[in-house]
């Protein structure tokens, strides 16, 4: 017995000491000293919560490169034994669950996420520092608090940044900034495997860890959220309170709460003498940041940025004669975190009661959103709603009054069952203020993103903003898609307007189906059927083996409702043999990427033919593209980028001439540029008398004033309204207005010999911040067009309609560009 009772507390001494086990002793080098693997980064959260009762870690999901997506819940054993009544609690409180009968909570929740960018990789080396300093120091802090750790948020662009860096580094390291460590291939570790930013994607959504994330996100809905960043070498530390602009519906105890982590921050950087700024540069203004989300969602969402970034590596020369190392980066941000959990703990109560309050109803102007638009457009916003667990319902048959989003001022239409209804009187009202308002206030207009995200324009519905609460009803099922054979007919036909349609034609060519699509509109079984609609033909797929059965099937996968044609001979318009009913040919279709591109528009573009489209393309490095036999493809696509740094002239010609032969190309944003003011092509930058010139007279402004007095000619991310010739192939399946995402300043005049498919004449800004100068050179520009050369075209899409993917109303003038231009 005595033996017994000997051996169990020989391992109960084991397994206590083996559960304080540090990062140190567990990977076998201090902190700072290398940069560790992911999987070593999970395999020490997963050591430490095996052995520690004060710890559960889980696994969210897996990145598209199959890599664990994990988080780490830190509390006292008697908060991790109760943690589901503790989180129903807390949801309860603020009414987020439907039964929210009125529950106290006294326990503060901490979220905090590391390394969103892959190369600013010291903050999940202080995630593990983080944890241990939790279980072994400040044990008295878990009594009341619940810290949920992500140690790394991008997994994939972690070990890209440091496995590159493992491969390169010097041993011991060059603190030289020319030194090969310090200068990452393109495209760098920042972004993650479709090379997104997925700081800039948690509204939108688009990507697998957003999307995984999110589930986790709102299930506990934290007091406080963290966001770890790194920045230029030569920045001393920034953290809260941020700076203007400030969203409006950010609350009074918000803005006060950041003060009160910032000074608590502030007190340990002064005892170390660290230099930090806050207040400056980092704004709560756009939804989709790590700061901001959490923020429309009643927590105190926060940007930590630690001087360093790609560039830094395990040490490097600062321009002030310093050496930032690792060791420094990962001892600044291992502080902030223990010292926002310090401040939750002594505050719980505060955060608790404001928490709850913050979900009350608001003071909205606009108190219901009516949305009109095709099923699929409703469809997709209601996919996204659905992420963020937002409530809709359906108007029913009613008038509507309010401002138009169409027409930009006040109307009122007839609403009907299929009229979305999204209001403000919802726990998560401010978000939908946020997310549907259609310009948001700006009280400072230097801003660090976009300033114009509505989602009324981004997804093209009509819609209503109503200063009233709008009714709603239940909506019956609809009716479910269920297309059957029929041998005898001539063909099928299906509408053309969405990208539910684009996947189903890009589904029927991987078929090896033969589709065309109409230029014209026409009529046929008593049905009217415009420009772009589908016509699959019998008579085109003699040759297919069960023809009619594969195209059903297909169309029943993406619910299509198809129509069955029992002859070619049309109602009224063209007959399916008609020259204005062409053949949508299987595109070829390659993309550069590499040096001189943009890696998030390349990104964009990868990204939106892998998961959005499901279409194959062949991606083409512009390092070795002079060598690249064109011969094999019929449509190049340039990303965002400057070519006029990395192409010479010989590669210009080459472009041309193979487009004078039949190719097609697509240039994106910036990427116009490449093509403007050459000899034989059409396009030119649009430059007006109004940009002020100061050759003369000098420039008279004063230092202060420069960066505010230079916005004028800027534009950072605004909606425009433009015009629309929807006669033209790019623009079918949309009406003759567009609303679109601004970028830049680029403008590009009117085209001579081309066609201006959507384009501005009088700029109207219809929400959003633009330079008056800016807004000036818009005049008679064009938005998206096409120029013809020889037998082929090339496309230009000034404003990119893949901006994080996000402008749903935008992606079909790229797909027409693909399939249907020039065909």
């Amino acid at each position: 017995m005595k033996n017994t009772l000997r051996s169990l507390a020989l391992l109960f001494i084991f397994q206590f000491l083996h559960a304080q086990q540090s990062p140190e002793e567990f990977l076998g080098y201090e902190l700072g000293t290398n940069f560790s693997r992911h999987a070593d980064v999970v395999n020490y959260f997963e050591d430490v919560a095996h052995n520690s009762p004060l710890v559960q870690y889980q696994q969210y999901g897996k990145t598209n490169e199959r890599r664990p997506l994990t988080y780490a819940i830190i509390s006292s054993e008697e908060n991790l034994r109760n943690l589901e009544e503790i989180r129903e609690n807390h949801l309860k409180s603020a009414g987020l669950t439907e039964n929210s009968a009125s529950a106290a909570t006294d326990k503060a929740i901490v979220w905090l996420s590391y390394n969103v960018h892959g190369n600013e990789a010291s903050s999940t080396e202080a995630a593990m520092a983080t944890l241990y300093s939790l279980i072994t120091e400040h044990k008295d802090w878990l009594e009341n608090t619940i810290i949920i750790i992500d140690p790394c948020v991008n997994p994939d662009g972690r070990d890209r940044y440091v496995n590159w860096y493992n491969q390169v580094k010097a041993d011991p390291y060059n603190a030289l900034q020319s030194a090969t460590e310090h200068h990452e291939p393109w495209p760098g570790g920042r972004p993650n495997h479709y090379l997104f930013d997925l700081n800039r994607d948690w509204a939108w959504a688009t990507q697998v860890e957003t999307r995984q994330r999110l589930e986790i996100y709102n299930q506990w809905m934290p007091h406080i959220h963290v966001d770890f960043h790194e920045q230029g070498i030569n920045e001393p530390y920034y953290f809260a309170p941020a700076a203007e602009p400030f969203h409006e519906i950010i609350t009074p105890f918000q803005r006060e709460f950041q003060n009160k982590i910032g000074k608590n921050n502030a007190k340990y950087f002064d005892e170390k003498g660290w230099l930090f700024f806050t207040k400056e540069r980092f704004d709560l203004l756009y939804p989709s940041y790590g700061d901001t989300y959490p923020t429309y969602m009643g927590a105190i969402g926060m940007t930590f940025e630690q001087a360093g970034h790609g560039r830094a590596g395990l040490g490097i020369n600062t321009d002030e004669g310093l050496v930032l190392t690792l060791k420094d980066r990962v001892a600044h941000h291992f502080t902030t975190g223990i010292s926002t959990v310090e401040v939750a703990s002594q505050n719980v109560n505060e955060l608790s009661s404001n928490f709850s309050q913050y979900f009350k109803s608001g003071d909205f102007g606009y108190k219901s959103y009516a949305l009109n638009g095709s099923e699929d457009q409703l469809a997709a916003v209601k996919e996204l709603l659905d992420r963020h667990e937002i409530d809709y319902a359906y108007a029913g048959n009613q008038r509507v009054k309010g401002y138009s989003y169409t027409s930009n001022k006040n109307e009122s239409f007839t609403a009907s069952e299929n009229t979305l209804v999204v209001n403000t009187d919802q726990p998560k009202g401010k978000m939908v203020k946020v997310l549907f308002e259609p310009a948001t206030k700006l009280n400072d207009s230097l801003t660090y993103d976009i300033t114009a995200w509505s989602l009324p324009y981004a997804y093209g519905l009509d819609a209503i903003a109503s200063e009233r609460n709008i009714s709603t009803v239940s909506k019956s099922a609809a009716n479910q898609v269920n297309n059957s054979v029929n041998p005898s007919g001539a063909g099928y036909i299906s509408k053309w307007g969405s990208m539910q349609d684009a996947r189903f034609l890009a589904d029927l060519i991987e078929a090896d189906v033969k589709v065309r699509f109409s230029e014209v509109p026409f009529s046929s079984e008593g049905k009217e059927f415009d420009r772009g609609s589908l016509i699959i033909t019998k008579s085109d797929n003699r040759k297919l083996k069960n023809f009619d059965q594969k195209v059903v099937e297909i169309a029943n996968k993406h619910h299509r409702q198809l129509t069955t044609a029992t002859t070619s001979f049309a109602g009224s318009g063209p007959d399916f043999g008609s020259p204005q009913v062409k053949l949508v040919n299987e595109q070829r279709i390659a993309v550069l990427k590499g040096e001189g591109t943009s890696s998030l528009n390349v990104g964009e573009v990868w990204h939106f033919f892998e998961q959005d489209l499901e279409y194959p393309i062949t991606r083409l490095d512009t390092d070795y593209f002079e060598n690249v036999d064109l011969s094999n493809f019929d449509v190049l696509m340039m990303p965002e980028g400057y070519y006029g740094s990395i192409f010479d002239e010989p590669v210009l010609n080459k472009i041309t001439d193979w487009v004078k032969n039949g190719g097609k190309v697509i240039a994106i944003g910036s990427a116009t540029g490449y093509f403007s003011s050459r000899d034989n092509i059409a396009l030119r930058e649009n430059k007006t008398s109004s940009i002020e010139d100061t050759t003369k007279t000098g420039n008279l402004v004063p230092y202060e004033m420069r960066e505010r007095e230079d916005i004028k000619n800027l534009i950072t991310g605004s909606i425009v309204k433009t015009k629309v010739d929807n006669t033209h192939p790019m623009a079918f399946g949309y009406n003759n207005t567009y609303f679109s995402l601004k970028l830049s300043s680029d403008s590009y005049s009117l085209l001579d010999d081309g066609y201006n498919v959507a384009y501005i004449q009088e700029p109207e800004i219809v929400a959003g911040f633009a330079g008056s100068e800016a807004t000036k050179n818009l005049e008679n520009s064009v938005v998206f067009g096409e120029e013809r050369m020889g037998s082929g075209s090339i496309i230009y899409l000034v404003d990119n309609p893949l901006f994080r993917n996000f402008w749903e109303n935008g992606k079909l003038f790229f797909v027409n560009s693909i399939f249907f231009v020039n065909n």
